[in-house]
């Protein structure tokens, strides 16, 4: 949950610090430098330390000040973690990781929807996939976006796996960081979406190895984009956008 205020403003400031490398793991701080630093109220400051060391990205101890933690003692499934690091120079590491993990859960998700989801689940999930082809007929990119944020987290939560279910705000990200960068094309591709009708069929039909199959493919291709995105120098295809000619990636897969 992105948090608002003076308190969420220094909040987001420090972790995109934190993120850049800016400030570095085992430095330590003062309460009065976040003060100072940010221009508020020992109150906002201590309020702000307090959510990132809920976020583990720091340690507050009398006498010693704030230190900053190393990145792998960090919460990295917190929304705001992942999109601190998507804003940094560093964004290609977090987005290839959302990607592999997207990799190594979905396909397990629809398998197990398929053999225990109910039939509402069921029909639900082959809903979303036509909406998502309806929206992507009329080039409709943020409804699109909107319809596949919606069947991925529908599948997550058909698995009947509620720590599956749990990383479907983790797993959006990717899809979120990618318009937002922006990292979308102006087309969606057609083939991405049959693939969603495909693996939505197979859970509605009850058969787990044609639906991990199908969800495999869909986020396979979708980390074969991210890496394709990734041999461009940070920043070329956010600024030039994909699908231009010479000027980075040309097919856009719903993810």
């Amino acid at each position: 949950m992105e948090l608002h205020g003076l308190h969420g403003q220094v909040v987001r400031r420090i972790g995109e610090s934190l993120a850049s490398d800016e400030m570095r793991a085992g430095e330590v701080i003062r309460l009065e430098d976040v003060q100072e630093r940010y221009g508020v109220s020992r109150t906002v400051a201590r309020e702000a330390v307090r959510v990132l060391e809920s976020k583990r990205v720091v340690t507050s101890r009398p006498r010693v000040g704030i230190t900053v933690r190393p990145m792998a003692e960090w919460n990295l499934y917190d929304p705001q973690v992942i999109r601190w690091r998507l804003a940094s120079p560093f964004r290609s590491t977090q987005l290839r990781e959302l990607a592999e993990l997207r990799a190594a859960v979905e396909p397990s998700a629809a398998a197990l929807a398929a053999v225990s989801a109910s039939p509402d689940t069921r029909n639900t999930l082959v809903e979303l996939a036509r909406e998502m082809e309806s929206v992507a007929h009329s080039d409709d990119i943020q409804g699109f976006i909107a319809a596949d944020l919606a069947f991925h987290r529908a599948l997550l939560n058909a698995s009947g796996n509620g720590m599956f279910a749990q990383l479907s705000e983790v797993t959006e990200e990717l899809l979120v960081a990618r318009r937002d960068l922006p990292l979308m094309p102006d087309r969606v591709d057609a083939d991405a979406v049959r693939r969603h009708t495909e693996a939505a069929e197979a859970i509605s039909g009850g058969r787990p190895e044609d639906a991990a199959r199908c969800v495999r493919a869909i986020v396979d291709c979708a980390h074969r984009e991210v890496e394709q995105l990734l041999a461009y120098p940070a920043g070329d295809a956010a600024e030039q956008g994909p699908g231009k000619p010479g000027q980075g990636p040309g097919r856009g897969h719903p993810v």
